[in-house]
């Protein structure tokens, strides 16, 4: 437990951070705002299915609201996840405070995680204060919908949104400027993310392997309420492989100083 330290410190600089509630804060409007849009559609489509039985539409609200508020959701944190990360080891760097860091009785690899675990801490809340607008649902709803979906998708962003922060983590570890930081960061994410694209069942085995390295790929069960081993083990790798970059990162550098 030798990270707590350094978790807690983060934290503290998160807490007292204007970038860290401005993030918080456009982070809501924008999910908030996604959810009223899509749930607007679906009691649109709903009202006009109950005037017009006839057009025979099938509306679910797991696959007309929550699997497209979750996506959404993703596709916006691939932006703001940057400005969690950006900062972790560039300020250190900045301010010349990385010297006390190495001199301190506590490893590379719990400096690392110290400081991963606190930017998944924040991402964590901004997930949960997002999910908040579902409650609406089950508030308003005559027919309560399924929990389940909403706890494997909660799930499937926290694990979705942990891999990048690993993987901004390294990059924090490799400039002192945080904007340089974030652009890279953002880029590599924007890489990683366009893996998924070739999904396709008619593809090579080379295309699928390239697919399965999509971080998108492996929420698509999770969102609808299945949780598959092999998605929960392909983050977990994948966070593991990032950490385990930043660490080499942080080690080499030691050693050149």
């Amino acid at each position: 437990m030798r990270w707590l330290p350094v978790f807690k410190k983060e934290m503290w600089l998160y807490g007292g951070s204007p970038a860290a509630y401005i993030v918080f804060t456009f982070f809501l409007l924008i999910s908030g705002w996604f959810f009223s849009q899509i749930f607007l559609f679906y009691s649109d489509a709903s009202m006009r299915s109950f005037m017009q039985p006839q057009l025979g539409q099938n509306l679910n609200i797991t696959e007309n609201v929550m699997r497209p508020l979750f996506s959404n959701m993703s596709v916006v944190l691939l932006f703001f996840i940057p400005m969690l990360t950006m900062r972790l080891f560039a300020e250190e760097k900045r301010q010349g405070t990385i010297e006390l860091l190495a001199t301190a009785p506590i490893t590379d690899l719990q400096i690392v995680v110290g400081k991963f675990l606190a930017a998944v801490g924040l991402y964590g809340l901004m997930i949960l204060a997002g999910l908040l607008n579902l409650a609406l649902i089950w508030h308003y709803a005559t027919t309560p919908p399924e929990w389940k979906p909403v706890l494997t998708g909660a799930l499937a962003l926290l694990l979705f949104g942990s891999c990048f922060i690993a993987l901004g983590v390294f990059v924090s570890t490799l400039t002192r400027n945080q904007i340089v930081a974030g652009i890279l960061s953002f880029c590599l994410f924007l890489g990683v993310w366009t893996l998924g694209w070739a999904d396709d069942p008619s593809a090579g085995p080379v295309m699928r392997a390239v697919a399965y390295l999509g971080v998108t790929t492996h929420m698509e069960d999770m969102v609808k309420g299945v949780v598959d081993l092999k998605d929960v083990v392909f983050y977990l790798s994948f966070i593991a492989f990032g950490l385990f970059l930043a660490h080499q990162s942080v080690q080499s550098q030691r050693w050149r100083a």
